[in-house]
């Protein structure tokens, strides 16, 4: 992943590890291919491709940590497109019984055309990108969720129109979702200022990367300070599947829920997201969750389309724009 290693050999191979991996341009042709494809479904029941462009193709999901809306996402989004979905769980492979991440890499690429791995081992992503001869996707590791990312761009373009320009605040720790969503703000240019506790800050190699791309990012610890003037206010829950839950995490967090009193600060008609799940009077009140500003559900709908833009740029070659447009008659 883009936390020092190197895939140069692997260069050539779709990977999509983190965001900071791709141009602009590549993450907004992925968003846009995956509104106009989900622009294609007959009714919001069955959004579907007519032209079944991965027909012939199989993914495979590797979860070792426990998933809905990836899984899901991923799954359902792939057998829309035309393609296969095996669902591996490292227990019931023979890495579970000690085969090497090398011999399985080696062994999945004979078999499938794309990986998608979830897991609490960044350094698994790693070794399997280095053995690999199919493209890697990284649906969440402890360091990063890009895939979240392009799902929460694309629901605030639906509600609110371009993002470029806008200013979005993160209200908790600075978490794997929080690394990513810095990585959206550079890329797709808005700014962000991020609200956290001292001993939870994002990674600063991170924040390093930001500057020296240009990215209008803050770090603040006063979760008004953060929201004012933002148009999208974003959080996460408080133990993430990675962090060990504690009564002295949870006091470090309190101050920093998201709540009527800090949506109220915000700009008007600001927006809220979460990733889910959710825990309801810890990181969020009911009342902010149930509110007319929240768009978590069409943030989780979306990632199915964003992920079928995803798809279809990782395993449609050279024309995968194409896949966006109309079938022809």
């Amino acid at each position: 992943m883009s936390n020092g290693t190197d895939h140069s050999a692997s260069s050539a191979i779709r990977h999509f590890l983190d965001l900071r991996d791709l141009d602009s341009a590549t993450l907004r042709d992925i968003i846009d291919v995956g509104r106009a494809v989900k622009a294609m479904q007959d009714n919001r029941r069955v959004p579907m491709h007519p032209d079944h462009p991965l027909a012939g193709r199989s993914m495979g999901l590797m979860l070792s940590k426990p998933s809905t809306r990836t899984r899901l996402s991923f799954e359902v989004g792939m057998r829309q497109l035309g393609g296969d979905v095996s669902v591996l769980s490292p227990t019931d492979m023979q890495i579970g019984r000690g085969e090497s991440l090398a011999d399985t890499a080696r062994v999945l690429s004979r078999f499938l055309d794309v990986l998608v791995v979830r897991t609490g081992e960044t350094a698994m992503v790693d070794e399997l990108v280095r053995w690999s001869s199919i493209p890697v996707v990284n649906g969440l590791t402890p360091d990063s969720h890009p895939v979240q990312i392009l799902a929460d761009i694309m629901t605030y373009e639906e509600h609110r129109g371009p993002v470029a320009g806008s200013h979005w605040a993160w209200i908790g720790d600075g978490n794997n979702v929080a690394v990513s969503l810095i990585e959206g703000a550079v890329r797709f240019g808005f700014s962000l200022t991020l609200a956290t506790p001292e001993s939870m800050k994002p990674r600063q190699e991170v924040l390093d990367w930001a500057a020296s791309e240009g990215g209008r990012i803050r770090l603040v610890h006063d979760p008004v300070e953060a929201v004012r003037d933002a148009s999208c206010v974003v959080t996460d829950t408080w133990t993430s599947m990675s962090d060990s839950e504690s009564a002295a995490r949870l006091e470090t967090l309190r101050p920093y829920q998201v709540n009527t009193a800090l949506m109220q600060k915000a700009a008007p008609n600001a927006l809220f997201m979460h990733c889910l799940p959710a825990h309801i009077g810890e990181e969020v009140t009911e009342d902010v969750f149930e509110s007319s500003a929240s768009v978590v559900f069409d943030e989780a709908e979306n990632r199915l389309h964003a992920q079928k833009g995803l798809l279809l740029w990782v395993l449609g070659g050279t024309n995968w724009r194409d896949f966006g447009k109309p079938a022809r008659p």
